[in-house]
């Protein structure tokens, strides 16, 4: 049985030491808006919504304040930049009335479930998720494209931020009725971590963006709703709702009672009208503490128990043109560290997130050479090297980091100034 098996924490004794590197800053051929996404009339944080520039391919998500950052060519001074968010109205404000500054973009509640509209509950939902599966030929990207996103690992301990890496990567995405895998390629990188708030344990992330690629559900089914798995699930339909002002089908899934393997639960938002999978929402069935453990654990200490209190996926999927595409997944793996020797054990978080910021067709289907493509195994922390330049991104875009990484970098950068001269000359 086939299950989303890549995501793995290892962990081991710190034998690393941090250096930070200066970086070339790119032209400033670009221009930044900031800005929070809130719901109209209570102002609530409305987290990874999306943000697009209308008629191109550029687009970012907000983060978990709400707080968004779009970078848009100087090239570029017309248009409409969209704002949307599930179950709320899409709103689309002019380019030129955005300001350089912080932006408060309210969006409104559609209150309605949809009264007005005669929409049929589906009879079969398990047929209509086999045919959303069957049909991602038809309605997913044909093409070869090539996409460039921004990739994200935070580890936390508690809610205290201790380590955050950062990567722009390619993505070389192949059709979606292809059998053909996704290739990855890494363009720049960068991490931090507070090594002192760690327990003397340092956690690393095998599998870096094919974490959160892998996801991608509609480009790999297998990991989920392989054929032979499809009977494993119940399906039922919750309600109906609006996403990007389009009509959506809400159905919940979860496993029968009497399948042992442990399997997923979640919510799929399906296109009423296309029959296209707009985004999903789910988690995995860790009641079985030991072969939790034996999934997602590679290595740790002798004396340490180690094993995930919780695993959940989000995947979130737009279109263009009449066809849809991959846009951003979210993987969390809550986890629990017990030692042999101490009282109390320490709860930790990992989380890893991938948005798609710009692609283009690949015209002639090129993909990188084994070498230059990077593994399924790579620990990106292990890559990246350090954080020194705040405009180290140029003009790609990025999600906006929350305030409390922000703030624990800024910390961190002190630390490494003040022993610098210790440890000598970096390179």
């Amino acid at each position: 049985m086939k299950t989303l098996q890549f995501l793995i924490a290892t962990c081991a004794a710190i034998l690393i030491s941090g250096n930070t590197y200066g970086f070339q800053q790119l032209e400033n051929n670009f221009k930044s808006y900031k800005g929070k996404v809130l719901e109209e009339g209570t102002n609530k944080k409305l987290v990874f919504a999306t943000i697009a520039l209308e008629g191109t391919n550029i687009s970012t998500i907000s983060n978990t304040e709400g707080e968004f950052l779009l970078k848009v060519p100087t090239t570029i001074d017309e248009g409409a930049v969209i704002f949307s968010f599930l179950g709320h109205a899409t709103r689309k404000i002019p380019l030129q009335e955005l300001k350089k500054g912080n932006n408060k973009i309210a969006l409104e509640v559609l209150i309605s479930e949809l009264e007005e509209v005669n929409i049929e509950v589906p009879k079969d939902v398990k047929a209509l998720i086999v045919e959303v599966l069957r049909k991602k030929g038809d309605h997913y990207f044909d093409k070869p494209t090539l996409m460039t996103a921004f990739y994200r690992e935070t580890i936390k301990k508690r809610r205290r931020n201790v380590s955050l890496s950062e990567a722009v990567v390619n993505i070389y995405k192949a059709p979606y009725a292809s059998n053909k895998k996704d290739a990855v390629q890494l363009y720049k990188a960068r991490k931090s971590t507070d090594y002192s708030k760690l327990d003397t344990v340092a956690l690393k992330l095998q599998g870096g963006p094919f974490n959160t690629l892998y996801v991608d559900i509609m480009k790999y089914p297998e990991y989920i709703f392989a054929e032979e798995q499809v009977d494993e699930y119940k399906f039922s339909f919750d309600r109906s709702t609006v996403i990007n002002d389009r009509l959506i089908y809400i159905i919940d899934f979860e496993q029968h009672e009497n399948i042992p393997n442990p399997l997923y639960a979640g919510k799929l938002y399906v296109d009423v009208e296309n029959k296209t999978l707009s985004s999903a929402v789910y988690k995995l069935n860790i009641t079985n503490r030991a072969l939790a453990s034996r999934l997602f654990v590679r290595k740790k200490p002798a004396n340490v128990d180690v094993w995930p209190t919780e695993v959940a996926y989000r995947v979130d999927y737009r279109s263009k043109n009449g066809k849809w595409y991959y846009g951003y997944s979210n993987v969390l793996l809550e986890f629990k560290v017990d030692w042999d020797d101490k009282l109390f054990n320490s709860v930790y978080s990992m989380t890893a997130e991938m948005a798609v910021t710009d692609w283009k067709l690949n015209t002639d289907g090129a993909t990188p050479k084994s070498k230059e493509r990077i593994k399924k195994s790579i620990i990106l922390n292990d890559e990246a090297i350090g954080f020194s330049d705040a405009d180290f991104w140029g003009e790609y875009n990025i999600i906006e980091p929350e305030k409390s990484i922000e703030s624990a970098i800024r910390k961190i950068q002190r630390q490494l100034k003040r022993a610098k001269p210790e440890r000598g000359s970096s390179k």
